[in-house]
């Protein structure tokens, strides 16, 4: 695909970055302009796929979410939550209300855990104008030590709620194998009531800084529900309107794979789309808290938002969103209590009891709002609640074609008005700005400009 500069650059410039390291693997960006016309945009996914699907196919359908919570350490309770409710359609089992309470509080605290790495250890180092948070630490040590503050309350909550902050081990098909308890609870609640300060003051960070300007309207896809800002449950939406079951989705999104890339590449309608924050706030804005939308205003956001780069900022408008819903939450639980009777299930049968039941043969999906996207899982079982297929259709993958898309329409537009550098910074922070999947990096791209 080709694309044309308004511009009367002319230049010939060969864009070769590599590599974008991410959880799954490692990914170049190819860029090819000649004589100031587009003439290649290519995100290339170069690692070897990682086989999750092919690795649950046999396994006992209770072992499914303790694989599938490794597929991303970032995403591990999203990934856990999906992976049960797949199970959970299959075999016919539904939760209490007590138990959807404490996934969705758990999936609230995972989605701040995420949204504040990004925030500060990803992007703001961008726009500060240093190569890593790092340098941050010598510059602005206040702001990391904030940084590491609202992320440890978030890391707490995992702990508290799933048994660890990495990797859950406590959620299971049907509920829960152990109670949180009622100290570490409190001490969470504690937590969360003095991270206001600290969302606060990122509010007047953030509104302090200058996102690129960029807009490019495309189809924004997020689970919707006439009940709350959909993280865990609801139908897919499409720009607001066009809507689709979960267990739909394959109906929806096709996957197809390219000869550049290892990574399935998802459109809808033969036309890329994208997942993640600014999807979710251009088709719900209207669930938003409160205080979540005096954010959104302070920071000048409104749907529907094009601008890709602003996905950074909608994310602390989750955060926010997030903390005061989970507060609400925790509120409640130490009002009331938990009822271990309601909650606690065995993690599964033991293997001696599944040979001898017998399973209606099913396919159950699960979805669930994971911090970068729409996250599905869905699996098939026989007679023995054995898995004789599985799929997942990860967010990072879903918006590979959108972020090309993005490339395709900036790359034109900065090259009569950027230097090499800007432009550099620019594809970037554009790929940055779709949350790529990554726990450790900052500075994720190393670009070279070679002429052509």
């Amino acid at each position: 695909m080709t694309g044309n500069s308004n511009n009367t650059d002319s230049r010939d410039i060969k864009v070769d970055i590599h590599y974008l390291t991410r959880v799954e693997g490692h990914g170049n960006i190819v860029v090819d302009v000649k004589e100031g016309k587009l003439t290649r945009c290519e995100f290339q996914v170069i690692e070897s796929p990682r086989f999750f699907e092919s690795m649950l196919v046999d396994r006992c359908i209770w072992e499914a979410q303790h694989l599938t919570s490794r597929i991303c350490g970032i995403c591990a309770c999203a990934h856990s939550l999906a992976s049960i409710k797949a199970a959970e359609d299959a075999l016919g089992i539904k939760p209490s209300e007590e138990v959807i309470s404490l996934r969705k509080l758990l999936l609230h605290t995972e989605m701040m855990d995420s949204h504040i790495l990004h925030v500060y250890f990803l992007v703001v180092p961008d726009l500060l104008g240093v190569k890593s948070v790092m340098q941050l630490i010598k510059t602005h040590k206040p702001l990391v030590e904030m940084a590491l503050r609202m992320k440890r309350m978030s890391d707490y909550a995992g702990e508290v709620l799933a048994g660890r902050h990495i990797h859950p081990i406590s959620y299971v098909i049907g509920g829960l194998t152990q109670m949180p308890s009622k100290k570490g609870l409190e001490k969470l609640y504690k937590l969360m009531l003095e991270a206001r300060r600290d969302g606060d003051e990122t509010v007047k960070i953030i509104k302090a800084l200058k996102f690129p300007e960029f807009n490019r309207p495309t189809q924004y896809m997020s689970l919707t529900s006439e009940e709350e800002y959909a993280f865990y449950d609801g139908d897919l939406i499409i720009n607001g309107g066009r809507r689709t079951k979960i267990r739909d989705y394959k109906k929806l999104l096709t996957e197809k794979v390219l000869d550049y890339s290892t990574a399935k590449i998802s459109t809808i309608d033969n036309k890329p789309y994208t997942v993640g924050a600014i999807s979710r706030f251009n088709n719900n804005y209207d669930k938003l808290n409160k205080k979540a939308k005096e954010v959104a205003k302070e920071l000048g956001l409104k749907p529907p938002c094009h601008n890709p780069y602003l996905n950074t900022a909608i994310q602390l408008v989750e955060w926010v969103h997030c903390l005061e819903e989970s507060i609400k939450m925790m509120e409640k639980i130490l009002k009331n209590g938990l009822k271990e009777e309601k909650i606690v299930v065995a993690s599964w049968p033991k293997r001696s009891q599944i040979n001898t039941l017998k399973f209606m043969p099913d396919t159950g999906t699960g979805c669930v709002e994971a911090p970068r996207g729409s996250l599905f899982h869905q699996y098939s079982i026989d007679d023995t609640a054995h898995i004789t297929a599985a799929d997942c259709v990860i967010p990072t993958n879903q918006n590979i074609g959108n972020l090309e898309e993005d490339m395709r329409k900036i790359v034109p537009e900065l090259l009569g008005t950027h230097t090499q550098e800007q432009i550099t910074l620019d594809l970037e922070m554009l790929a940055r700005a779709y949350d790529p999947c990554i726990s450790c990096a900052t500075h994720v791209l190393d670009v070279k400009f070679v002429n052509a």
